[in-house]
């Protein structure tokens, strides 16, 4: 029959995706410049916080006195929004991911406010996941509006799709990352295409905004890797195991702090107490131990020989029990780009005790492994891992090193809880 003809077939799947160009690049385009404004208001208020603050008092901007206060009062503040804003931004964020259902709209403000308060006031947890919890209440309230009987989904997948691709700074970060949750439509040749073809558009939208506006770099000034050798190997798996056990010591430790500091009750006592921790586990490992970790990490990264081995341990062992902590008392952001600082710290902390080991294969390779314990996302890790560096080099050996990081990961809990406390799995 004519309407079987492979032609028609193709035309009709063409024409399906083309009316998602122009929704994808708006929503993709939208989803960047929220992503940009919440960053540099984070950042101008920052500024005035570490800088104009504690000069004006004639006070060390990181003495360990400016850390505690500030990281305490930090929390004290983000509490006292929750506790009186409508929609308390957002349900406890032990319990979400990077990609949720949609938020109700009118809970967006609260939670972009105590996402600027966090990211300024040096808590250790990124902007991935409220920014794109509130580009996803957004599209999807919009999009609703304009189109009701577009489904859901699609909302959700643009603006995930268009913010992760505006963090990452490409398109193929979004591409990789939701390749892992959509499922192809009855497996049919090129049907996982048809599904990213429209988040495949917003995160270049996304990405593009973001390049032509904020110019992000995500790579590590390291040392040029002299090539792959048969100890690399080697270097490789142990590296990438040692850093997944560590994230999974985070995973497992994440439901027992979230249950401690639920045992305070109220909000805003849980925030002003896990700022005050994480204000003391500043002063015990430093100012580069503060934030989400990504300015930080190119401080580390430019010095690989500034510190001690047991300096990059203890920094990638206090910024992941700040990680737990951020996590578990309820400060809104992602885990990502903290994780990010715990694999760069510990692979400069190998590269520090073993000097054969090269930096440029002991940070991606550690990087790989912190991400892998903490996201349960591969692609999303070996991305990032590979990314930081831009060395083709290291790319086979990144790829042999998650067999067993993927091993040890697989089948263990989240790094997120379901509504009980329990963890996901």
């Amino acid at each position: 029959m004519v309407s079987d003809s492979p032609v028609l077939a193709e035309s009709a799947s063409a024409r399906r995706l083309l009316p998602l160009i122009v929704p994808a690049l708006v929503v993709g385009v939208a989803s960047a410049l929220i992503l940009l404004g919440i960053s540099l208001l984070a950042e101008q208020l920052q500024d005035v916080l570490w800088e104009t603050l504690p000069q004006a008092l004639s006070i060390g901007g990181y003495s360990s006195l400016w850390m505690i206060v500030m990281l305490t009062a930090t929390g004290l503040a983000i509490g006292l929004v929750i506790r009186t804003v409508h929609g308390h931004a957002g349900p406890d964020p032990a319990t979400t991911g990077l990609v949720d259902p949609p938020m109700p709209p009118d809970v967006i403000p609260g939670l972009l406010l105590v996402t600027v308060l966090a990211l300024a006031g040096g808590v250790s947890l990124g902007p991935e996941n409220p920014i794109t919890a509130a580009n996803i209440a957004l599209a999807f309230w919009l999009g609703r509006r304009v189109a009701p009987q577009t489904p859901a989904a699609l909302w959700i997948e643009l603006a995930s799709a268009g913010t992760i691709g505006a963090l990452f700074g490409t398109p193929i970060a979004a591409a990789l990352i939701l390749s892992e949750s959509l499922a192809a439509d009855g497996g049919a040749p090129g049907a996982l295409w048809d599904r990213l073809f429209g988040p495949l558009a917003a995160g270049a939208a996304g990405a593009l905004t973001m390049s032509l506006l904020a110019h992000p770099d995500f790579g590590l000034s390291l040392p040029p890797y002299p090539g792959p050798r048969w100890g690399d190997l080697l270097s490789s798996v142990v590296i990438t195991s040692a850093a997944a056990l560590l994230g999974l010591a985070a995973v497992y430790a994440f439901p027992y702090a979230h249950r401690a500091f639920r045992t305070l009750r109220h909000p805003v006592l849980m925030l002003t107490c896990g700022g005050l921790l994480l204000g003391l586990l500043g002063a015990l490992g430093g100012h580069l131990t503060l934030f989400k970790g990504l300015d930080e990490v190119k401080e580390l990264s430019a010095d690989p020989n500034g510190w001690s081995a047991g300096q990059f341990a203890a920094m990638a062992v206090v910024k992941t029990a700040a990680l737990v902590t951020a996590a578990a008392c309820g400060f809104r952001g992602g885990r990502i780009f903290p994780a990010v600082f715990v694999g760069v710290a510990l692979g400069l902390c190998a590269h520090a005790a073993v000097d054969t080991v090269p930096p440029t294969l002991a940070v991606p390779c550690a990087v790989l492994g912190v991400l892998l314990a903490i996201t349960r996302q591969g692609w999303l890790s070996l991305f990032t891992a590979a990314v930081l560096v831009s060395d083709a080099a290291v790319l086979p050996l990144l790829c042999v090193a998650s067999l067993p990081g993927w091993l040890l990961v697989t089948g263990r809990p989240q790094m997120q809880l379901h509504g009980d406390g329990t963890p996901l799995r």
